[in-house]
């Protein structure tokens, strides 16, 4: 099944396997994303339904019916007076709200949706202008679903001078537009007069046309049709009028202007309602599982209504009734059903009260989840939850937490470095929600700093911490230990720390050591039975993508472990995917999102329903979701415009064999040797060892490259993955010309398309190509380059990420490589990764590349 996903420039794309069956749609789209999203308009099949569509398609005829209801549209000139409707400010923050689970929905933000809107704007304006005809003949050939907004207008108004009868109704229809622009009404009986005749038929009949469609929906317009009292004035009844007030929405859609009271178009339009308010006062507990007290009214606006103006409602008969000086809109039926449910519920918690994730279910609409309610389902139109006064103030410190002298003083006297603001107040949020037990998931992008965060975490955890409390727990990708130690030891060298694995410490747990963090693998833990034996204070997961499949074995013994707060970090976007979403919450926060059954069964009924469950969700759980994009414009200036990450990588086994059998050779040929011969026998070594370090089959010269047998192939995979997650691009310098095949091939597999190559034996011209490729929104997502053929001369600005596969001995080498990324035109922070593997000739080529740095450095700073 296709699916439409947004790219990181705010573009539209169709993609999917097999889109043969689909050619006009992404034709459309490949136009530009407003032709794709007029054609969503008339797109028809069971595609149309899948949840990107069916957000865009909403998003397009709201366009739609907008333009449609501008008034005399059909004496319109686009040419002469371009139309410009402007996205209404409720719906661009339901739109916001709703954004489905697509590929680049962290991308949709307002300036997205208002570029989105223009791009609409602009391609109908183009489709009208090929289409050859006027306006109306457009719509009525290619998007025939609408009606422009007519000339006829039903009005709605109170009738005071009668109590049975309290409304009056007119139909009319507009005859001529006035010097001011204004329309001037006529009653609609004189239309019969005006265009009397067999020569006017036709256009008394374009006239009445929308009134003709709106009554083969309504039942209710059909009788005064059918009767011919729809051309006179009307008294109605508060009966007659509710009916007609409930079919305005399908008046609207055939074309017909519809005028009533304001108490009526309002947002809220008067109606009872179950007021639920939660939390007034501090919780019982710590945690999800906190009790919180609950207690229920009903009320009208914001007045209390007694026992007694309760029952007068419930007794009466009609759905619209005039009570406390308005008219006021009562479903007797579903107001009594939900009292006797909130009642029910009342009785239930009377003695504690609800758990605080229960309440905070209830105040996201997902009371359907894991939830102790029962009976019709709540409708915000019928219950309104409230979140009391401690409630709110929790709610708001979550969104704001702020810093504390505490946590300024721990972090001055043992981090050793200056953290940014934004990184500020990520610690202060981990910080609140680790006191607050609250489960938790730090997204923010690759390169924020959240590894330095969560140490920061750490080491606030470590100045307040007792004797007796148990110690973290810390599972990272194998690929990650050198990274994480490196980062400890530089950053915060007065944490103690075991790493539980056999490249490190070894796998039994410490006898006579009593450290604050364990470290370990997410393949150990199923191995090392102490590790689920053990209760921890906190448990952190880093590349918590890992475990987004709920059923892998590997997945389900890490929700075993004992703690009593968790923490998820990843780079990935995490409301991609649903799935994905729940895992993460089942592993930092079990029992919120409910089980899987009963979150996918929610997702189901709400899309089934018409009205999304999205904005419902990502109420729910974005207060235990801190992400930040380096695009963000809270923290933008924060940033470098370049920031470089040493990248640690493990050796595989049989790198580690072929490096340490290369290490003794080398030990037996030079000592016999000297001069010239034991230079050159030093340096061909040299390179072995650089060979080993990117692969064992570059070194040995097979044609296999398996991924297992490099720890730089699969520290590649992980940065990838992220990378092509988020639609970003990359490039990745190598100096090995016989690396570039094998590293496009992987690639390839991770990005799902091919990628571009360049080396010294590609044509200058060809070159060119190959750049102008890679610089489309569209093009390839990755460059393979050679350092000496792509290291000058290219101007590949697409590209986020520089990835150094392996080093250069002269950093100004690798930094004019890098610069084909970072230089004049780049309007993206730019992310360098330098692979580097763990107790190998790579960390001394670095250490190198460091001194020779810092000497340029203090030559020039000198030399000022």
């Amino acid at each position: 099944m296709p699916g439409i996903l947004v790219s990181p420039h705010h573009r539209l794309y169709l993609k999917g396997e097999d889109l043969d069956q689909f050619k006009e749609l992404e034709s459309a789209f490949r136009r530009s994303s407003g032709h794709g999203l007029l054609y969503l308009d008339i797109a028809e099949g069971e595609f149309s339904e899948e949840y990107s569509f069916a957000y865009w398609k909403d998003f397009s005829r709201l366009y739609l019916s907008l333009f449609s209801a501008t008034p005399n549209l059909d004496r319109h000139d686009l040419n002469q007076d371009p139309i410009e409707i402007e996205l209404p400010r409720e719906d661009l923050e339901r739109f916001l709200l709703t954004v489905p689970p697509i590929k680049g929905a962290e991308y949709v933000d307002q300036e997205c949706l208002l570029t989105l809107w223009r791009e609409l704007e602009a391609a109908l304006r183009i489709e009208i202008k090929e289409f050859g005809k006027d306006i109306a003949s457009f719509f009525s050939s290619r998007h025939s679903g609408w009606n422009l907004l007519g000339r006829v207008c039903f009005h709605l108004a109170e009738n005071k001078n009668s109590e049975e009868r309290p409304f009056a109704f007119l139909a009319t229809y507009a005859n001529q537009v006035s010097r001011d622009g204004r329309s001037q009404h006529l009653p609609l009986s004189r239309a019969l007069e005006d265009y009397s005749g067999e020569k006017q038929k036709n256009i008394l009949l374009r006239l009445l046309a929308p009134i003709q469609k709106a009554s083969q929906e309504s039942g209710f317009l059909k009788e005064r049709v059918d009767s011919g009292e729809l051309f006179h004035t009307l008294a109605w009844t508060a009966a007659e009028t509710y009916q007609f007030l409930k079919d305005i929405p399908l008046f609207e859609k055939a074309g017909v202007v519809v005028k009533v009271p304001n108490w009526w178009r309002s947002k809220q339009p008067g109606r009872p309602q179950i007021a639920v308010r939660l939390g007034e006062k501090q919780a019982q507990g710590i945690g999800f599982d906190a009790l919180i007290d609950f207690s229920m009214s009903v009320v009208l606006g914001e007045e209390q209504l007694s026992e007694k103006e309760i029952q007068e409602l419930l007794e009466r008969s009609e759905h619209l009734v005039f009570f406390k000086g308005q008219w006021v809109e009562v479903d007797q039926e579903k107001l009594k059903d939900l009292l006797t449910k909130w009642r029910t519920v009342a009785k239930q918690v009377k003695d504690g009260g609800v758990t605080f994730a229960e309440g905070l279910r209830w105040l996201s609409g997902m009371d359907g989840v894991g939830s102790i309610l029962e009976g019709p389902q709540d409708s915000p139109v019928l219950t309104r939850i409230i979140s009391g006064k401690w409630l709110q103030e929790m709610l708001d410190q979550m969104k704001r937490p702020e810093a504390s002298r505490e946590i300024d003083q721990i972090l001055s006297k043992n981090l050793k470095t200056r953290l940014r603001p934004y990184q500020n107040q990520g610690v202060t949020w981990l910080n609140l929600l680790h006191h607050l037990r609250l489960g938790a998931i730090l997204a923010d992008d690759m390169g924020l700093g959240k590894t330095v965060q969560v140490i920061s975490l750490l080491l606030l955890k470590q100045g307040k911490q007792k004797a007796e409390d148990p110690a973290t727990l810390l599972i990272v990708p194998a690929s990650l230990i050198g990274n994480w130690k490196s980062e400890i030891d530089r950053f915060a060298p007065s944490l103690k720390y075991w790493i539980a694995h056999p490249s490190a410490d070894g796998t039994r747990k410490p006898v006579r050591f009593d450290p604050d963090l364990f470290i370990t693998t997410y393949g150990s833990v199923a191995r090392l039975p102490w590790l689920s034996e053990q209760n921890w204070g906190l448990v952190i997961l880093d590349e918590a993508q890992a475990i987004k499949n709920p059923a892998a074995k590997q997945t389900r013994a890490l929700k075993t472990l004992k703690s009593s707060h968790r923490l998820a970090l990843t780079g990935t976007p995490v409301e991609n995917h649903l799935s994905d979403l729940w895992s993460l919450f089942d592993f930092v926060s079990p029992g919120l999102l409910g089980s899987s059954k009963e979150f996918e069964s929610f997702i189901k009924r709400g899309n089934g329903s018409g009205e999304s469950p999205y904005a419902s969700l990502r109420s729910l759980v974005s207060p235990y979701i801190l992400r930040r994009l380096k695009t963000d414009k809270s923290i933008i200036s924060d940033l470098p415009d370049k920031t470089e990450i040493k990248t640690y990588c493990p050796l595989s086994k049989a790198q580690v064999a072929l490096y340490q059998k290369s290490v003794e050779s080398l030990a037996r040929e030079i000592q016999n040797s000297e001069g010239i011969k034991r230079r050159g026998i030093i340096l061909s070594y040299l390179m072995r060892f650089k060979q080993i370090c990117n692969h064992p089959s570059q070194f040995v010269k097979t044609s296999g490259f398996p991924e297992g047998e490099s720890g730089k192939f699969l520290r590649l995979r992980e940065l990838c993955e992220v990378i092509f997650e988020k639609q970003e691009k990359v490039l990745v310098f190598t100096q090995f010309k016989e690396m570039t095949e094998p590293l496009s091939r992987f690639l390839e597999s991770l990005f799902h398309r091919p990628g571009l190559v360049l080396h010294g034996g590609i044509q200058v011209k060809k070159r060119m190509e190959l750049v102008d490729k890679f610089q489309r929104d569209d093009g390839p997502p990755f460059f393979i380059l050679s350092l000496k053929a792509g290291g000058t001369g290219l101007n590949l600005t697409e590209a986020s990420h520089v990835i150094h596969f392996d080093r250069w001995w002269n950093p100004a080498v690798e930094n004019q490589a890098t610069d084909r990324a970072f230089r004049i035109g780049q309007k993206r922070k730019v992310l360098v990764h330098k692979f580097i593997c763990k107790g190998t000739l790579e960390e001394k080529i670095d250490a190198m590349i460091e001194s020779k740095v810092s000497l340029s450095r203090e030559i020039l700073e000198g030399g000022e």
